[in-house]
């Protein structure tokens, strides 16, 4: 049998540390996430995979907020974020900064996320979408490409948040 580690045992980084140590070239772009459970749960997993930033776009709530303190525990304390009241002008600067722009989306012609081969030297932004609706069409226009995790069920879709943590999981991986 293995013991259970402590949390003391972890050797976790400290907000402070946190914040000073390198990121992995990758921001999430949450497009009208209404759950700010979702959006807690989107810190929580930024903070474990140590990415740049979040981006919250219309509808989704920015902290501080009981419910996204919640599913964060403290992560949104430390993960840096931005509010912005629309999606599209966002997008623009992120091209203009250099960054990919993925839609995490099903589409015509999407790649599935098992084929998508990210390079190390390239920036990435990551937009997941309202939970019903889905990533507004006009930004998945303005992606340079749509990614898919493929289903094998009969429901249409997993949860944003789970969707943002297969799909962290996987690009991470593949570039560390």
């Amino acid at each position: 049998m293995s013991r259970k580690l402590l949390n003391s045992e972890l050797s976790r980084l400290s907000v402070e540390e946190f914040k000073q140590a390198g990121k992995l070239p990758l921001v999430l772009v949450l497009d009208n996430i209404r759950s700010q459970h979702n959006i807690g749960a989107a810190f929580r997993t930024a903070d474990a995979f140590r990415i740049e930033k979040i981006y919250l776009c219309g509808i989704s709530s920015p902290p501080p907020s009981a419910e996204i303190h919640k599913a964060a525990l403290g992560a949104e304390d430390a993960v840096a974020w931005r509010y912005e009241k629309e999606t599209m002008p966002l997008i623009t600067r992120l091209r203009e900064k250099g960054y990919t722009l993925i839609a995490v989306e099903q589409v015509e012609h999407g790649v599935l996320l098992h084929n998508f081969q990210p390079q190390k030297d390239k920036k990435y932004a990551l937009i997941f979408g309202n939970e019903v609706k889905g990533v507004q069409q006009q930004v998945v226009d303005a992606c340079d490409i749509s990614l898919e995790i493929p289903q094998q069920g009969t429901k249409h879709s997993l949860n944003v948040s789970v969707s943002i943590g297969v799909v962290l999981w996987d690009i991470v991986s593949k570039l560390r």
